[in-house]
């Protein structure tokens, strides 16, 4: 029996869901660039043109929700690796762009680069439980102008599994469908397979950054998938409290869907959330805390009320150094999601709020992924597994050591064989 758990009630649910529409059709969000907003007025919302703030009805979000897809593949460069979402198990993603790493070598913590990339893309290919990359960190050695190209560039040429990335500027946007094509043996072939898909994350609160969002338009004609990926933090810049600011990064979700299905229905929509909290403290950013991983869950609910494939951040945390502190807040964080049904969680290979990679932690991680996925995995209860018979024969006082059932057991899947956890005695140890 599959361990599931409930962050929202279904009338939590619906309240999140009305609130998120208050949101949009009386607040408004405020959309920059050059593409969406001609759109968004000829769809019937309120717009105004100079300011960008535009209102949403509530029914261009049925719209929006009617014609997204339920469900497609993330196809991979290795057809062995695509991965069909919604899945019935949840799978894991490298975490992504940090600014920093470890190098492996000397111990030095200094600025990413592109090899980095590729280092990272190595260690993460070898996990058996990962089906998405991201580049870890920054290519700083590399311009600017075109650095997420190079990072989309370095990922996608160093790993057989499914790429995601984003982009800053519309004229970043040819080059990558060029990337894209060229990878996937053509236009019509890349457009079919979607080898790689992209990150959108909304300004908290409600603003949508206009190159960003018109090269993510243009690439519509490559049907390249979006991943909606809103990041507000309580106190900071989402409203103070969780419900709150679920409620607020829905609203960033929905609006994000509405923008991408008028410019092209039936584009493959991801519904994702990367939010965090704040240390009240210091008002610092923190990945690494249980209210993370609620906001994360909660939101993979909301995903999941939507019919939509979901996404959402885990496995991270705020320490600076791997250990103790790291594993438990990445098990915190990474549990809630999965109980919730997330079809990937994100976050392998990360410390320091997800701004230094290191890569042995990228093992460490799938290791502790494997540990959740066994919690939630539950109880075998399927037909005969009681194994009455085994307690007739043995009965008071004996022991099961030499039965057949106990044999079979030792390498089920039901008592998991951890590969960098140690069990021996102590004098062995």
């Amino acid at each position: 029996m599959r361990y599931e758990a409930a962050f929202l009630s279904v009338d939590e649910q619906a309240r999140v869901h009305e609130t998120s529409l208050r949101i949009l059709a009386d607040v408004g969000i405020r959309v920059h660039g050059d593409v969406a907003l001609p759109l968004l007025a000829q769809a019937g919302a309120e717009v105004d043109t100079e300011g960008g703030l535009v209102k949403l009805p509530p029914s261009l979000v049925e719209t929006a929700l009617a014609t997204a897809p339920r469900s497609f593949v993330l196809g991979a460069r290795n057809p062995a690796h695509d991965y069909a979402v919604p899945s019935p198990v949840t799978r894991f993603a490298m975490d992504g762009t940090a600014a920093f790493t470890r190098d492996f070598v000397t111990g030095e913590r200094r600025y990413g680069t592109r090899q980095d990339i590729v280092d990272a893309m190595r260690v993460f290919g070898s996990c058996d439980l990962t089906v998405m990359g991201w580049p870890p960190v920054a290519a700083n050695d590399r311009p600017v102008a075109t650095r997420p190209l190079h990072e989309f560039a370095a990922m996608l040429t160093s790993t057989s599994k499914h790429g995601q990335h984003e982009l800053h500027r519309r004229n970043q946007a040819p080059y990558l469908g060029a990337i894209i094509s060229a990878l996937a043996g053509g236009e019509d072939r890349a457009r079919e397979r979607h080898e790689a898909s992209l990150i959108y994350c909304p300004v908290a609160p409600l603003v949508h950054d206009g190159p960003m969002l018109d090269a993510y338009l243009d690439l519509g004609a490559w049907d390249v998938p979006v991943c909606v990926l809103p990041m507000p933090v309580p106190g900071t810049t989402g409203p103070a409290s969780l419900l709150g600011n679920i409620a607020l990064a829905n609203a960033e979700a929905l609006s994000s869907l509405v923008v991408f299905q008028l410019a092209r229905p039936g584009r493959p929509i991801m519904y994702g959330s990367a939010v965090g909290s704040m240390d009240f403290r210091t008002g610092a950013f923190l990945a690494g805390t249980p209210e993370m991983g609620i906001q994360s869950a909660a939101l993979t609910t909301m995903g999941r009320f939507y019919g939509l494939p979901t996404m959402g951040a885990g496995c991270a945390t705020d320490a600076h150094d791997t250990g103790p502190e790291a594993c438990i807040e990445k098990l915190i964080t990474m549990l809630p999601s999965v109980s919730a049904g997330a079809d990937i969680v994100v976050g392998y290979g990360e410390l320091d709020g997800d701004q230094t990679l290191v890569l042995e932690q990228i093992l460490v991680d799938n290791e502790l992924a494997h540990l959740v996925l066994r919690m939630v995995e539950g109880v075998d209860a399927r037909d005969g597994a009681e194994l009455y018979e085994d307690v007739a024969e043995i009965g008071p006082g004996g022991n099961f050591l030499a039965l057949q059932a106990t044999r079979k057991a030792a390498r089920s899947g039901e008592f998991y064989e951890p590969a960098l956890i140690g069990r021996a005695s102590y004098d062995a140890w």
